[in-house]
């Protein structure tokens, strides 16, 4: 039987994290950890499902119930990924003398231990494009923590601003790793195209 026939989740989707046992969170956990080592081993194709249950030693069934597919697992991989950086990233105020300087400095910051991690980089951006509706919860939280970090370096804009800016550079960061991970740019080039885009967007603004 194909995975795709055993593939089976209810109407509404897999539960919440936070309505989980903590037998069932340990579980989870597993199966996190499990998706993430395989993408950092073999990238986007080595996230299958049969073989994710084997390393988190559960039944594909009852991965299914937690996941209802690869990219919703991949999806969830990226939210935990993002809330482990931004905890880092936390520990550390931005640097630097203008909003510009500031939010290069965070998406560099965001950027490096993706670049040391390609095959992981690559899963976790090819996931982006799914259409599966239960992994945009996941995407939201993603976003979320960008809005979070990015609104915090330019606070002393209009809120309307702020976010907009936050959106249109969470786009270039996802484009420059797309094209990253797909061998199209060195890394250094996604740098410079980070920080042009912080300076055109952000120093017009500066008083």
């Amino acid at each position: 039987m194909t995975e795709a026939k055993e593939h089976r989740t209810e109407e509404n989707g897999p539960p919440e994290p936070e309505s989980l046992t903590e037998k069932q969170s340990a579980r989870r956990r597993r199966v996190l950890d499990a998706a993430m080592d395989l993408a950092s081993e073999g990238g986007y194709e080595a996230v299958q499902m049969r073989d994710v249950a084997a390393r988190a030693d559960v039944a594909l069934g009852t991965l299914y119930r937690y996941f209802s597919s690869k990219d919703q697992l991949l999806a969830a991989v990226r939210a935990d990924w993002t809330s482990a950086l931004e905890r880092r990233l936390g520990r550390q105020p931005l640097e630097g003398a203008s909003r510009a300087e500031r939010v290069i400095d965070f998406l560099t910051r965001a950027t490096r231990p993706l670049e040391k991690r390609p095959r992981l980089a690559e899963a976790l951006v090819l996931s982006v494009a799914t259409r599966d509706p239960h992994a945009s919860a996941y995407q939201r939280e993603v976003s979320s923590w960008m809005d979070r970090i990015v609104v915090d370096a330019l606070c002393d804009l209009p809120d309307e601003d702020a976010h907009g800016i936050r959106e249109v550079l969470g786009h270039v960061w996802n484009s420059v790793l797309l094209a990253w991970v797909n061998g199209h740019i060195e890394p250094e080039r996604m740098y410079d195209i980070l920080r042009s885009a912080c300076h055109l967007l952000l120093d017009p603004r500066e008083t």
